[in-house]
């Protein structure tokens, strides 16, 4: 059957292509959280735990675990259930949306099976995916609006049972197939449903029998044992269609399963394991080491438990993946999940060389705090290891630090990091400790109203002094330099607070005239320069301002303010020239011969640009674009469709200037991806050559615009303006680029391309061919300095 089904997976993939899932693992890579737990699947081998909108397994004879996302192909919406068929090697995916992905376990190939998904007659609010069960080479999968099936031989939906009076949709938790009947637990008061499984006529609703009332959570058979449970705590045993009741659960159960013979129900807090005959053989609880809500549990057949964690959001407890425990001891726990960060909703990042730090709190468009996340901790990323700092332990330290929402890290000591409270002030982290709070009482950061400081973006100058903003209060622009805070006046352009349209500011950015800008609500671009105490503002039509809502800000390397609006994208190309004349710019491009504005309308959220001068913006439902320096080449613009990105809408962007790697934050996780354009160097001392030797197995070509990094010959650390030849041993030219002419963004698909520090070839010559065998010489110039360097590479084909 397998071999058998195998063929047949294969032949699907082919026929179905444009539902088949792209793996990008080799430009790409995940960050996400698997802390919280939402279900759990298994087989003999292995243990699949569903996070949010990822999937791990767990091999149990090695402890090795593989993360399955979208890296892989996975959609990244919320996930709600998973099944496991072992039959046929196939982990199914059942999603809140509808959507279902499909994942050949042997190979990750992924599959999207968008016919639910897609039902015009059913309401987006009915397709939530509750249950996945297989019988006779048929899955039936439970939904909010009744029963789908779906064939696993001829891998295509059967019927869609509508089981409510009359035919109407209603909500079904769970289904099994108990001797010669299916049955249906349902919500909606709609009780149990059942009918007789070989019944070629299940579509119509009055086949389906109803028994007892009520909502119930889930029917699990067990050898010759019917078992179900009540949404009022109470489980049954059902002989002859009549419910007997065993007990009453101090909470209401979350989950029922059958595993082999026994049976497991999961409360919040309580794990139970019954034999087929409700004979108790294990009871887990948590516990003040281990304090969580419990989601799901499954066993193995080593009577290993597993119990899927969920955080105390409410006390910015995070949750602890899997905890495994032994039937023998079942509260002696071990924490089991891939690395990663607290939580997968990342507000802002901050990517110092090699790390990265990130905070999930945060505030909307219109700063407003509800729905966001009150308490949560701060995850660091180190010398290859997540390390995350759970809320209670700031608070330890650190009286009610709450919506932590940007970062600054000190560039001249990085191991010193400040973090933003949009509601306590500002944080201090010193070598992974919470150190301080900066509020009224030590600060010029002061409370706007009763105690709350709305403390936002925050940047260091060159000099190592940190500019932070505070919103709603008249002088909201700070300074903190050699431990003296100062504070500067806004109110000659901004009214005196509380000003229902002053509500705080998005992003500050400082350059080397001293002049600071800040994004504001509804005030537009606000200019300070520290020596001419010079102020001003353009917020309106009148300096080409699209909105008066400033999202994000980055400088250049030109020294250009790059401004992100809430309706589009702006370029201030003089900013010394700001306070005598206050107007921007916008870019136009051309668009198949039209004159289009670049991103016009858009809502731009984050901007950052790399050591090639090139532009990368996040958008609010558009993804992610990269630009060319000057704005004119879109070299990339990802989205879910063609990029591992979780959903459209970006919450920030930051590029580890070592590596050229960015990283992307998204409500539902945070992905990198590998551009290589690093920074450049301020000599050619550390210049280097690599991979070399190049040999046979190595891939020497790129793509043909040289953006796959994984391929071709790299030359690293190289400074801003460099002429490098490649020749072979013998003095004959092979190839050549210079730094302000051979760029990958262009669209001359150039075969030596330089991209910031870093420089890239395709191994092949000035007429287009691959070159052979040999010792090539890299001769690099700097064209200011008229530095040198002679690097030697040898190619083996």
């Amino acid at each position: 059957m397998k071999r058998y089904f195998t063929i047949i997976f294969s032949l699907f993939i082919l026929a179905f292509n444009t539902l088949s899932a792209q793996d990008f693992s080799s430009l790409w890579t995940g960050h996400f959280s698997y802390l919280n737990i939402k279900d759990f699947s298994n087989s003999p081998d292995l243990l699949f735990a569903a996070s949010e909108n990822a999937v791990f397994t767990l091999e149990y004879a090695t402890n090795t675990l593989e993360e399955i996302s979208t890296i892989n192909g996975l959609s990244g919406e919320t996930i709600s259930t998973i099944y496991f068929s072992d039959s046929n090697d196939l982990l199914f995916i059942g999603y809140e949306t509808g959507l279902i992905n499909i994942v050949s376990v042997g190979d990750n190939e992924v599959i999207s099976v968008i016919d639910i998904l897609n039902k015009v007659t059913i309401p987006p609010n009915l397709k939530r995916i509750n249950h996945f069960y297989e019988d006779n080479g048929l899955v039936y999968i439970s939904t909010d609006f009744g029963i789908s099936v779906y064939d696993l031989d001829r891998l295509e939906f059967g019927d869609t049972y509508f089981i409510g009076s009359g035919g109407t949709q209603i909500k079904v938790n769970q289904t099994t197939v108990f001797g010669d009947f299916i049955y249906a637990a349902c919500g909606d008061n709609s009780a149990i449903k059942k009918a007789d499984i070989f019944n070629p006529n299940l579509i119509n609703f009055s086949e389906w029998q109803t028994i007892s009332s009520g909502n119930f959570i889930g029917i699990q058979g067990i050898d010759d044992k019917l078992y179900s449970i009540r949404d009022n705590g109470i489980i049954y045993r059902l002989v002859s269609d009549n419910l007997n009741q065993l007990f009453t659960y101090p909470e209401i159960p979350v989950d029922i399963r059958t595993v082999n013979s026994d049976l497991i129900v999961t409360t919040p807090e309580t794990v139970y394991v019954y034999d087929s005959d409700f004979n108790s053989l294990a009871t887990a609880t948590t516990n003040t080491v281990f304090d969580t809500v419990f989601t799901a549990a499954t066993i193995n057949d080593q009577d290993e438990l597993f119990i899927g964690t969920n955080g105390l959001v409410s006390l910015g407890k995070p949750g602890y993946g899997v905890l495994k425990a032994s039937f023998n001891d079942p509260t002696n726990y071990e924490e089991i999940h891939p690395d990663g960060p607290l939580k997968n909703s990342v507000f802002s990042i901050e990517t110092p060389p090699n790390e990265i730090w990130a905070v999930f709190g945060g505030y909307s468009r219109t700063f407003n705090t509800s729905g966001a996340t009150r308490r949560s901790g701060i995850s660091h990323f180190k010398n290859n290891e997540w390390i995350n700092t759970p809320y209670d332990s700031i608070l330890a330290v650190i009286p009610n630090p709450v919506f932590l929402s940007d970062i600054s890290v000190n560039p001249f000591n990085t191991n010193q990091v400040f973090i933003s409270s949009y509601s306590s002030g500002l944080l201090e982290i010193l070598d992974e400790v919470p150190v301080m709070l900066y509020n009224q009482n030590n600060s010029t950061l002061i409370p706007f109203a009763g105690d709350f400081k709305l403390t936002t973006a925050s940047v260091f100058d060159r000099n190592g002094a940190l500019w932070v903003m505070n919103g709603r209060v008249p002088k909201p622009l700070n300074k903190f330099e050699n431990g003296v805070w100062t504070s500067y006046d806004f109110t000659p352009i901004i009214p005196v607070p509380p000003s229902n349209s002053n509500l705080g500011f998005t992003s500050i950015v400082v350059n080397d005239q001293k002049s600071v800008f800040t994004g504001t609500f509804s005030f537009g671009l606000v200019g300070f320069n520290e020596d001419s105490s010079q102020l001003s503002f353009a917020s309106g039509e009148a300096e080409n301002f699209p909105s008066p809502n400033v999202r994000s800000l980055a400088f250049d390397n030109n020294g250009q303010l790059w401004i992100g609006t809430e309706k589009g994208l702006r370029i201030l190309f003089s900013p010394p020239n700001f306070f005598s004349n206050p107007n921007v710019n916008n870019i136009v491009i051309l668009e198949e011969g039209i004159p289009k504005e670049l991103l016009s309308s858009q809502l731009i959220t984050a901007i950052t640009v790399d050591g090639s001068n090139n532009k990368w913006v996040g958008t609010a439902g558009s993804g992610l674009f990269y630009f060319s320096p000057d704005g004119q080449e879109t070299i990339f613009h990802f989205t879910t469709n063609n990029s591992p990105l979780p959903v459209n809408t970006i919450n920030d962007v930051s590029i580890d200037s070592e590596t050229g790697r960015v990283y992307i934050a998204t409500s539902k996780g945070m992905v990198s991806f590998s551009s290589g354009g690093t920074k450049t160097e301020e000599s050619l001392d550390q210049a280097f050559v690599y991979p070399n030797p190049v040999r046979p197995e190595y891939n020497i070509l790129g793509s043909n615009n040289l953006n796959d990094i994984n391929k071709g010959v790299k030359i690293s650390n190289l400074t801003e303006n460099v002429n490098i030849k490649i020749t072979d041993i013998e003095g004959n030219l092979v190839a050549e680029a210079q730094s302000t002419v051979n760029k990958r963004s262009s669209k001359a698909n150039y075969n030596f391309a330089i991209d910031g520090g870093t420089a890239i070839w395709n191994g092949k010559n000035l007429a287009n061919n691959v070159v052979a065998t040999g010792v090539y010489l890299i001769f690099i110039s700097d064209l200011d300095s008229f530095e040198t360097k002679i690097l030697k590479l040898l190619i083996v084909r």
